[in-house]
């Protein structure tokens, strides 16, 4: 069984963001696996976690500069998104760090957060960004 699986749903129609958002559901079903093993391994669940958090910055950078460049109208909205995103994914990693369990908090949190942001907050911006000619 796939945690999250990716789905047509999920696609925005802009190749660049759908690559990402991809690979951020399958590296979330990563953790998921690596989670649920029968003898987890806290290093590699860490490192995913990492992985995750700092691949979500990149993409984020990668939309707000889109947002900048293109002057969208409902960029601070969406901005504030990321950073609610980023408080919450750093509490995350702090507690992993300091040796408390997080990995079903940090599915549930990455699963949910996943699926509200594109299918909601991301697919806002689609029609905005393909009038400005990106696909």
């Amino acid at each position: 069984m796939v945690f999250m699986p990716w789905s047509d749903e999920l696609a925005t129609g802009i190749a660049s963001i759908d690559e990402q958002h991809q690979w951020l559901v399958n590296t979330t079903n990563q953790l998921y696996d690596k989670i649920n093993t029968s003898t987890p391994d806290n290093k590699q669940i860490g490192y995913i976690l990492e992985s995750l958090i700092d691949y979500t910055f990149n993409h984020f950078i990668v939309e707000e500069e889109l947002f900048r460049r293109l002057n969208y109208p409902e960029s601070k909205a969406h901005i504030d998104e990321h950073n609610k995103f980023a408080a919450t994914a750093a509490n995350l990693l702090a507690k992993f760090e300091f040796g408390e369990s997080v990995n079903n908090e940090a599915l549930e949190f990455l699963k949910e957060w996943l699926i509200h942001h594109i299918m909601k907050v991301d697919k806002a911006y689609v029609p905005f960004l393909k009038e400005k000619g990106i696909n």
